[in-house]
């Protein structure tokens, strides 16, 4: 791996387990759990599935190609993304991608959950990255994950970042029933508001963005 690589690598590694420690003191500082994948009426198997296997690739791939090299044999995605430009425009989302993601969720503070549940969300956050994209956290992943692709092409890659994306797209649809259920006519307007991924709106209380 190149020192890029290795970069990058080591980025998304610092990522996941501030991920995991910002998660743990958010839950001490709202008083109760954050974990909610396997809480409330919606099932989130299949997402948390996804995301538990992209974040374990991002962590375990790399080491793998390090150790053993590729195991996909003229791996095309490899040929076709390999350079030394590539690797800073890689770098840079994944630079970029964990600190939104990492922002956002420290802004959310006592409002932070992962899954979501009737009667388990915390208050709307539409301040700081809530005021341009109402998923900034999943914006920060997807970039970070995108860029980490960039870096590392290879068609496994490319397949946890589908699944990251996957995860991502089926837990949005979810959380919104749940937050419109749970919340109402605060989450509507400010969903009318502030778009799902990044923008401002000029909708009504209701409408999808």
């Amino acid at each position: 791996m190149s020192g890029m690589e290795i970069a990058s690598y080591l980025m998304a590694v610092v990522y996941v387990v501030s991920f995991i420690i910002l998660s743990t003191l958010l839950a001490e500082e709202a008083g109760r759990p954050v974990w909610l994948f396997g809480k409330g009426r919606e099932k989130q198997t299949l997402p948390a599935l996804l995301f538990r296997l992209a974040f374990a690739g991002a962590v375990l791939w790399p080491l793998w190609l390090a150790a053993f090299g590729n195991p996909v044999k003229d791996d095309p995605l490899a040929a076709a993304l390999d350079g030394p430009w590539f690797d800073v425009l890689g770098h840079l989302l994944v630079v970029i991608g964990a600190g939104v993601a990492l922002l956002s969720q420290r802004a959310m503070g006592s409002s932070w959950r992962i899954g979501a549940a009737e009667g388990e969300q915390g208050a709307i956050v539409d301040s700081g990255p809530f005021a341009l994209s109402r998923n900034p956290v999943f914006v920060g992943q997807a970039l970070l994950f995108i860029g980490l692709f960039i870096v590392l092409p290879s068609l496994v890659q490319a397949a946890l970042t589908l699944a990251l994306l996957i995860a991502i797209r089926l837990q949005v649809a979810i959380e919104e029933r749940v937050l419109a259920a749970s919340l109402g006519e605060p989450y509507l307007v400010y969903k009318s508001r502030v778009r799902r991924w990044l923008g401002v709106s000029g909708g009504t209380a209701g409408e999808a963005a």
